[in-house]
């Protein structure tokens, strides 16, 4: 069985342009990310899926650097760059990760690869009803929902955010073309904010690498944010999933 995992990345971006690229002492958001990927147990390779942008130039060499292959496609059409990054590769399932959730947690990674693989799922997230931080997102599907999706999905919405059209059609939606299953967190952490989308969102997450250093378990810069509240109010008033809100209204 094969374990695809692709993380996406591009330069150009609405409220913070380059955040990938920015760094927190030595090191950029998107090595932070990759780092803690390749710590998976369970994920067989790892790829980056970025854009043909020029600046793009830089994101292929910080993958290289840490032995990781990319795919330049489609700024807009991102579906079709995540299923044409994956395609060649002939995985059976994929996990989906964005390059702008830095403290992405391996433990988890492995708990939805599990939970999809061994329910037989065509598609399982910890996101379909958060309790997890905003910025431990993991997705993972069969290549086949994938590639389903990549045909049939028109929206703009849909080709823009890739998994739209699996989930909003799964079981767990009431939908009857994908069979899914939502992973949640005993207690509900959603209100956190892990996730780099703006300058505040690259405040805090310095604040918290700076503090705990980068390779602490997503429950460890939580109860910091607990213990440190005023931390929170950093980035408080953003709300979750803004961009692909924004997609639909162009729809």
């Amino acid at each position: 069985m094969k374990i695809l995992a692709i993380t996406q990345a591009r330069y150009g971006a609405t409220r913070l342009p380059g955040k990938v690229l920015k760094t927190i002492g030595d090191e950029t958001l998107l090595e932070t990310q990759l780092k803690r990927t390749l710590k998976s147990k369970l994920i067989n390779k790892l790829k980056v899926a970025t854009t043909t942008e020029p600046e793009a130039d830089r994101i292929v060499a910080i993958a290289n650097k840490l032995g990781v292959e990319s795919f330049q496609g489609s700024m807009e059409d991102v579906l079709e760059r995540f299923y044409l990054a994956a395609q060649p590769e002939n995985p059976d399932y994929v996990v989906r990760l964005t390059a702008d959730c830095p403290l992405i947690d391996p433990i988890e990674i492995d708990k939805v690869i599990k939970e999809c693989v061994t329910g037989g799922y065509d598609y399982v997230s910890n996101t379909l009803e958060p309790t997890f931080p905003d910025g431990i997102d993991v997705e993972v599907f069969k290549l086949s929902a994938l590639e389903k999706a990549h045909q049939e999905a028109i929206l703009k919405s849909d080709r823009e955010h890739v998994t739209p059209y699996i989930w909003r059609n799964s079981s767990f939606k009431g939908g009857q073309i994908f069979s899914s299953f939502c992973l949640k967190y005993p207690e509900d952490f959603s209100k956190y904010r892990l996730t780099v989308d703006t300058p505040k969102d690259f405040i805090l997450i310095k604040k918290l690498i700076l503090s705990l250093g980068a390779d602490k378990d997503w429950l460890d810069y939580v109860n910091y944010l607990k213990k440190n509240p005023e931390l929170m109010d950093i980035n408080a008033k953003y709300e979750r999933n803004e961009g692909y809100q924004k997609s639909l209204k162009k729809d």
